[in-house]
C-alpha cells in the first residue's frame, strides 16, 4: 500500500547535494492543478522542455497533443507509421538492434502506457498532487546516481524482483518502464542519444516508483548517506 501522502524528501536530497528539482510523471484529470503549463508542438521531443521543467513549467500531453511519434505511441498507442516503416527507420537508418526480428520482437514486447484520464503531465515533482504521481524521476551526475543505485539495493532482498533497472527504449518510455508500480523498483534512463542532446553531458536520470521513492526518502542515520565512504566521497569533490 503507498502512502495518500509524499514523505519528506528534504534529507535525501540534502545527503546527495542535489540541485536539480525532482520531475514527476502524472496523470491526473484536472490541468489547472500544474500551471503554468507548457504543450509541445508537432514532433517535438519531450525532453526539449527540460529546461522549462527546471523553470518550474509542467508539459501537458493529451491524446491530440503529445510531441513526437514515439512519445504518442507509448503514452497513448498512437501509430503514425507502417511497422514494416518503423523497423526501418530504428534497425536500417538509427541503428538500434542488430536486425529486424530482434526489433520486432523488442516492440511486440512492449505496451502503451494506458492513461487513467485524458491529461499527462511531466514536470515538477508537487507534494500536494502526490496521489497522480505515477514515477518520480531524479536528473543526476555519477556521484549522485551512485548513491540512489546503492539506496535503491538497501532494503532489497536476494529473492525480490531487481531493484535497479537498466532497460531498451525512448527517453519518455523511461519515464515508466516498470511493469508494476507498486513494486519497489528505479530505472537507468536518459540513455536515448536520440533526446541526450536535451540534457547536460555528465547528467543521467534514475527513475523511481512511488514505492521506491518512499524507501530512498526512508533512508537514516545508520545507512551509508552518513557513513565515512561517502564523507570521503564529498571531501574529495570538495563539498561538506
Amino acid at each position: 500500500m503507498i502512502d495518500s501522502r509524499a514523505p519528506d524528501l528534504s534529507r535525501l536530497i540534502e545527503r546527495i547535494h542535489l540541485k536539480t528539482p525532482l520531475i514527476a510523471f502524472s496523470d491526473a484529470p484536472e490541468p489547472k492543478w500544474y500551471t503554468p503549463l507548457i504543450r509541445p508542438g508537432s514532433s517535438e521531443c519531450v525532453f526539449s522542455f527540460f529546461n522549462d521543467w527546471l523553470g518550474g513549467k509542467t508539459l501537458h500531453l493529451t491524446r491530440d497533443c503529445y510531441g513526437c511519434g514515439g512519445a504518442g505511441n507509448w503514452m497513448w498507442g498512437i501509430q503514425i507509421r507502417k511497422k514494416e516503416d518503423f523497423l526501418e527507420f530504428l534497425v536500417d537508418q538509427e541503428g538500434l538492434k542488430a536486425n529486424h526480428d530482434l526489433m520486432e520482437k523488442w516492440i511486440d514486447s512492449r505496451r502503451p502506457y494506458k492513461a487513467q484520464h485524458s491529461h499527462l503531465f511531466i514536470g515538477p515533482f508537487k507534494e500536494q498532487l502526490w496521489k497522480y504521481i505515477k514515477t518520480i524521476t531524479f536528473y543526476v551526475n555519477p556521484d549522485q546516481l551512485s548513491l540512489l543505485v546503492i539506496g535503491a539495493q538497501y532494503h532489497s532482498k536476494p529473492e525480490d524482483p531487481l531493484p535497479v533497472l537498466a532497460p531498451f527504449g525512448s527517453g519518455c518510455m523511461l519515464l515508466h518502464p516498470f511493469d508494476d508500480l507498486d513494486i519497489s523498483q528505479a530505472a537507468l534512463g536518459a540513455t536515448d542519444i536520440a533526446m541526450r542532446q536535451h540534457l547536460p553531458s555528465d547528467m543521467l536520470a534514475f527513475t523511481v516508483t512511488k514505492t521506491m521513492f518512499l524507501r530512498l526518502c526512508s533512508l537514516d542515520h545508520k545507512s551509508f548517506l552518513y557513513k565515512p565512504f561517502l564523507k570521503k566521497l564529498w571531501k574529495a569533490r570538495k563539498l561538506k
